[in-house]
């Protein structure tokens, strides 16, 4: 029967305490904000192989088109200025020596002919007549010099006479001046609208073959990197690579990607069976020398230390044997309070360790639940050997959850020493051991490592800060899971007694009593 004091009442929960609201530090997912936001930054600036490939082809090719334009209208100004020029000229000096030759009625007819059949009109030049010398480009200042040059000083070349426009060529005929008419499209470069329809269907075309040889080129390494990133998560049978493309090059590095991919894979197999000979051969051996530890050893002290010497290999062998677990999980719904639950139910034999726990109880991520239990097991072991506070030698631990979009950010803090800040990055690194101050109990070094991989297997991801009012942060981000139907319950793997064992009294507790 309980007491019902309240001293009696604290002491009852004291290894096990369940908050509604947590506070504001409780659910801080700055590392994991930071982590995110440094990878969206990555994501933004960064530039894939694609795209610069098309880019550099696209800026060569409009180059080089660009080139080309101004090397065919440099090309076409001469040639065609020159061919202007003696076509007007010979068309003048012909007009003009029929029409001196001819008597006056054949001189009427021969000008109604070159009207009719040759658009030529020839029209008297009368002294008020205005006109409008043609425009000062290159080629028009050069077809006026050269028309000058073969008809005479006196020579005229406009593009209106009388508000009338055409090419409209001034010259004398026995002393006579008079006007030669004919069509504006005899000199009409190509304009300004030709070149550019010509500019954007190259430069359309050119881009859409860039674009195909930049894909045909960055294709293989695609393939490569998916291959690569696929080595990276274990899963060796889905990288592996074409041996039979046509280019040499290419197949040479997809046979060599291949055969190292099958070297780790059969490594990784290695490794397994090699841990799991571990097991088996050094458990029963460590089994039967504690037996007899127990049985032949006198000294209470002596076989203590013998006893808990061997408790700490059995317990090294099984952090092997959980940093060598195979990558492969199935994701599944599962309710994040009844697994922390579960964790927490597990350690409340442990006097050392006081909970707080602030996790909904409808919020499910998806993960394997064996798994999820082992990281939070291996964190609240984690903070119970090295998140004491110096004056108790208690571990004051906050557990804390919230959904956010499509994450789950979870938030497990002890109020310990904390670690140096140069240490953060290495806590996951296999082997790693910090300062005497969080490596007081012996270890393998592989807790922390085991949380991030399995973390990693799951899709989620682990980081590690200091507290700014003291203690190590571990934070968690896993994947929500948003499509259980309405009122259905994930279906649960571990064990979880629904009514909690009480403590019995410390001595001091009894003596105070």
């Amino acid at each position: 029967m309980h007491n019902s004091d309240g001293n009696s009442r604290s002491r009852s929960s004291s290894s096990v305490r369940q908050s509604v609201t947590a506070s504001p530090d409780a659910t801080s997912p700055a590392p994991l904000e930071s982590l995110r936001q440094a990878r969206e930054q990555r994501a933004r600036v960064g530039l894939n192989l694609f795209w610069r490939t098309f880019f550099l082809l696209a800026l060569l090719l409009v180059g080089s088109i660009l080139a080309w334009l101004q090397t065919l209208r440099a090309l076409e100004f001469e040639p065609r200025t020159l061919h202007t020029a003696q076509q007007i000229a010979s068309l003048v000096n012909l007009s003009r020596a029929a029409l001196v030759h001819s008597d006056a009625i054949a001189r009427v007819s021969l000008i109604k002919t070159m009207a009719d059949q040759e658009g030529v009109r020839i029209l008297p030049r009368e002294p008020r007549d205005k006109f409008e010398l043609l425009e000062g480009t290159a080629l028009g200042n050069r077809l006026t010099d050269e028309l000058t040059q073969r008809l005479g000083p006196d020579t005229i070349v406009a593009q209106s006479v009388n508000g009338e426009t055409g090419l409209w060529v001034g010259f004398n005929i026995n002393g006579d001046p008079n006007w030669l008419l004919m069509d504006r499209s005899r000199f009409s470069p190509a304009g300004g609208r030709t070149w550019l329809i010509w500019l954007i269907t190259a430069g359309a075309l050119s881009l859409a073959g860039a674009a195909a040889i930049a894909r045909l080129i960055n294709r293989p390494l695609k393939q490569l990197s998916y291959a690569a990133n696929r080595v990276k998560d274990g899963d060796f049978a889905a990288s592996h690579l074409d041996e039979e493309v046509v280019t040499s090059e290419i197949r040479e590095v997809n046979i060599g990607f291949n055969r190292m991919a099958q070297k780790l894979a059969k490594l990784e197999q290695d490794r397994a069976v090699m841990l799991a000979g571990i097991s088996h051969d050094l458990r029963t051996p460590l089994a039967r020398l504690r037996l007899e530890t127990e049985m032949s050893v006198t000294d209470e002290v002596a076989r203590e230390h013998m006893v808990a010497d061997i408790v700490q290999l059995d317990a090294t062998i099984d952090k092997f044997l959980d940093y060598a677990r195979p990558d492969h999980v199935t994701l599944t719904p599962v309710n994040l309070h009844a697994v922390v639950s579960s964790c927490v139910y597990a350690v409340q034999d442990h006097r050392e360790l006081q909970i707080t726990m602030s996790v909904p109880e409808d919020l499910n991520v998806l993960a394997d639940e064996v798994e999820l239990a082992r990281v939070i097991s291996n964190l609240l072991e984690n903070a119970r050997r090295y998140g004491k506070a110096e004056d108790t030698g208690i571990t004051n631990v906050d557990i804390a959850a919230k959904g956010r979009e499509n994450w789950v950010l979870i938030k497990l803090r002890d109020h310990g020493p904390g670690v140096p800040p140069e240490q953060l990055s290495n806590l996951t690194k296999p082997f790693f051991r910090g300062d005497s101050a969080r490596t007081a109990a012996a270890g393998a070094g592989l807790g922390l490592s085991i949380v991030d991989k399995t973390v990693q297997r799951m899709g989620g991801i682990f980081a590690l800060a200091n507290s700014s009012t003291g203690g190590l942060v571990a934070h968690l981000q896993l994947q929500r899971a948003t499509d259980l139907p309405e009122g259905a319950d994930p279906k649960q793997r571990l064990q979880r007694p629904s009514v909690k064992r009480q403590l019995p009294r410390r001595r001091a507790e009894d003596r105070m009593a």
